[in-house]
């Protein structure tokens, strides 16, 4: 049994959709590497939290844990949040930050995996302009890797993509459905939301895909985000610089 826990740490949200999803994911990638402790926390609104879980770790006698950002791209969360969180720790834990999912290939696979239980199929491609609709970040690293996985979900064949955001940055995910309406070649638009988990960030995607022809549902406990978690786990894990403590 690996002793190596690991802890996936989500953002939280209100929406009791999300915690549920979040946790669903987990389960789904705990299945998956049987012997392998899997815990889940919350940045906020919801339970258990990070600290909390750290706590208990550490009263169970753990000693190393990599801790997973439940996060698509690399932005304010887990460049500051949550390793100020983790340096917080007790002591006794030696502790890794894993990289966020984001991006991979994987991410990719899922979004084409909703887009097709939504109703299309690979012959639509050459004729679907997608939206791929994220939450939004004022990071410029974040929009960044948003605009480059747009570019990748297009090399796989789809006729046009397009990123949009909920908030914080342009276009909103009804300027870009209307936008593809005007490229050439494009029959329908579908919106795909790059997001995990469902919450107000994606009802606000949802409700701008109303004139779009196809909608997916948000990426969830997909088989490829359940993969990824176990990717960035042992990434992590094969590393040595551990994140320090606050003294």
């Amino acid at each position: 049994m690996n002793r190596t826990v690991l802890l996936v740490i989500a953002h939280g949200s209100r929406d009791p959709r999300h915690a549920a999803t979040v946790q669903a994911l987990v389960r789904r990638a705990g299945a998956l590497r049987p012997g392998l402790r899997v815990e889940t926390a919350f940045l906020d609104f919801n339970l258990p939290s990070v600290t909390g879980v750290l706590d208990r770790l550490a009263a169970d006698g753990v000693r190393d844990v990599v801790a997973l950002p439940l996060l698509l791209t690399r932005a304010f969360h887990a460049k500051a949040d949550i390793p100020a969180v983790l340096r917080q720790a007790p002591p006794s834990l030696r502790i890794r930050q894993a990289e966020v999912l984001g991006p991979s290939p994987l991410l990719i696979e899922a979004v084409e995996r909703r887009l097709y239980e939504a109703g299309l199929t690979p012959g639509d491609k050459s004729t679907t302009g997608v939206v791929l609709a994220s939450a939004g970040s004022s990071d410029p690293e974040a929009i960044a890797v948003i605009a480059e996985t747009a570019r990748e979900l297009r090399r796989t064949g789809w006729c046009s993509v397009r990123p949009a955001f909920a908030s914080a940055s342009l276009p909103r995910t009804e300027e870009a459905v209307r936008s593809l309406r005007t490229d050439p070649g494009v029959r329908r638009v579908a919106v795909a939301p790059y997001v995990i988990a469902p919450g107000r960030l994606p009802d606000r995607i949802a409700a701008g895909a109303a004139e779009a022809d196809v909608l997916a549902d948000v990426l969830g406990p997909s088989p490829e985000l359940a993969a990824l978690l176990l990717e960035r786990y042992d990434g992590a894990h094969a590393a040595r610089r551990p994140v320090a403590h606050s003294a």
